[in-house]
């Protein structure tokens, strides 16, 4: 268990899950929390990451930072996605390795697994076959890191774990036109075509991929449940074992936000994975389970949306 008065890092607490982790811990009260902005530590610098850990030397971290984004972003910049999240990954497991951190967690994504896993998707189905090619680069990135943690545990006794999310949605999410995930991209062309009287809001595909979705203070929650609970080296998926289709998808946040018009597909865009559903047996098991239903979620996210629309455009 994490003492209250405990160092804690989280990095990327600016982001979505990182906010929402910071946000989940001081309302257990936790509150001796060490955070560093991008400008004031560079995560993809070993030699800053080093000169952080032996300087402030914090005892629990966890790691949610990261470069993300939706198909479009992944497509065009895969070295990029590559690089930096291999980078700021392995700087960030070793430094802490090397600085006696009591526990590390580690935050990847279910894209890590197989385009054609058996659904739902277990923890042991990773490396099986091949990965999606949309966001391959991506995917290795977080594979090379949950390997790490896992290595690290597995043969110092180290707790390092690693905990792998579906599809986040919720507070601080990025809502930008292109390199934003689909359902914050939802959100933002069904308010903007409601607000223009827009008569069709055209979308990516045809609709028919299924995916689940989590709302990101509940991860947030398990997160920290982890943190306190859980010791081994195989890694934890988070998600909360629902799917819907696309479609489905865009006709709740068009009716969430208040958009009747028409829905068209343009099915001239790539679709990406079939199905992504996580079998989430493993946190059932040690005791957590989901809070929010999507269409809940959705209405928070749309109102954060609503309150902040500076982010809009980040």
């Amino acid at each position: 268990m994490m003492e209250k008065t405990a160092k804690i890092y989280v990095a990327g607490h600016r982001g979505m899950v990182g906010s929402a982790i910071v946000r989940e811990l001081q309302r257990q009260g936790y509150d001796n929390l060490v955070l560093r902005t991008h400008r004031e530590l560079d995560l993809t610098c070993q030699a800053a990451v080093n000169g952080f850990f032996e300087t402030e030397k914090p005892e629990y971290v966890f790691m949610p930072a990261g470069k993300v984004g939706g198909i479009v972003a992944n497509q065009n910049d895969k070295a990029g996605f590559l690089y930096e999240n291999e980078m700021m990954a392995l700087n960030m497991i070793h430094a802490a390795f090397v600085n006696g951190v009591k526990k590390f967690e580690y935050l990847g994504s279910s894209c890590i697994y197989p385009r054609m896993a058996p659904q739902p998707m277990t923890e042991d189905c990773l490396l099986t076959s091949a990965l999606e090619q949309t966001n391959e680069g991506y995917a290795l990135a977080k594979i090379s890191g949950l390997k790490y943690c896992e290595y690290l545990n597995r043969q110092y006794g180290r707790g390092f774990i690693s905990l792998m999310p579906t599809n986040l949605y919720g507070p601080n999410d990025n809502y930008h036109p292109e390199h934003s995930h689909v359902l914050p991209a939802l959100i933002r062309r069904f308010h903007e075509a409601k607000v223009s009287g827009a008569a069709s809001v055209t979308c990516w595909g045809d609709g028919s991929p299924l995916r689940e979705f989590l709302y990101v203070d509940d991860l947030a929650n398990l997160c920290v449940f982890l943190m306190n609970c859980y010791d081994g080296a195989e890694t934890v998926n988070a998600g909360t074992g629902k799917e819907l289709t696309i479609k489905e998808l865009t006709e709740t946040v068009a009716r969430v936000v208040g958009y009747s018009g028409r829905i068209e597909w343009d099915t001239s865009r790539p679709n990406g994975t079939p199905r992504k559903l996580l079998d989430v047996s493993k946190a059932t098991r040690l005791g957590w389970t989901y809070r929010t239903e999507l269409e809940d979620g959705i209405r928070l996210s749309y109102q954060d949306f609503l309150n902040n629309p500076m982010r809009v455009e980040r």
